[in-house]
């Protein structure tokens, strides 16, 4: 399986880590060009590599990472997605536009409506930047990772890749229910828990 980002700030840079590690290519892409994110890739190593948006957005799982109102600019112009799976990590928060002013209930169904064919996969949001970096493997058991989505295996394809890396990952339901729980405020958001082992 392949595997790109769109952007590559602390969330990308954390996840490109996490495949590198286990043997996955990455391919790393934000708004400025290949050209500026070179430091990052060779600091991940050689299944890294750098490209722009619209190549990295062919791998088989692609992983959202920019700020919040840049999601409209980061997926427009994008090819059809034909299946691939998008994992959105980003966190609406209280930056504008507002989901309920976008006439969605989740950020994630506000991010699927702009990628049209994509099997999108929430993840990510709700631990802290120190967390998704760290190894997910602690004494005490493995680091909760929650996700959401509306199909099953793009959901499966997601756990078991993350599975294998370490994190105990946990079906939070769909887009609209499971992302309400996930989203800024709401009762997973920011929730740092390990599966004892």
């Amino acid at each position: 399986m392949r595997f790109g980002t769109i952007g590559a700030g602390t969330i990308a840079q954390a996840v490109a880590h996490h495949l590198v590690t286990a043997g996955h290519e990455v391919t790393l892409s934000n708004s400025r060009g290949p050209d500026t994110i070179l430091d990052v890739v060779t600091r991940l190593g050689p299944l890294a590599r750098a490209a722009t948006a619209e190549e990295a957005a062919t791998a088989d799982m692609v992983f959202l990472t920019v700020p919040w109102p840049r999601v409209g600019d980061a997926l427009a112009g994008l090819s059809s997605w034909d299946g691939r799976v998008l994992v959105d990590t980003t966190n609406s928060g209280f930056a504008p536009p507002a989901v309920e002013d976008l006439g969605v209930e989740t950020s994630s169904e506000f991010v699927a409506a702009r990628a049209p064919g994509a099997r999108v996969v929430k993840a990510f949001n709700t631990l802290y930047a120190q967390y998704v970096a760290a190894d997910p493997r602690h004494a005490e058991g493995r680091q909760l990772l929650f996700y959401a989505g509306d199909d099953d295996r793009a959901k499966a394809d997601f756990h078991a890749v993350f599975d294998d890396i370490g994190f105990a990952p946990v079906d939070a339901g769909s887009l609209r229910d499971g992302g309400r729980l996930m989203q800024v405020g709401s009762v997973l958001s920011a929730l740092h828990a390990v599966k004892l082992d």
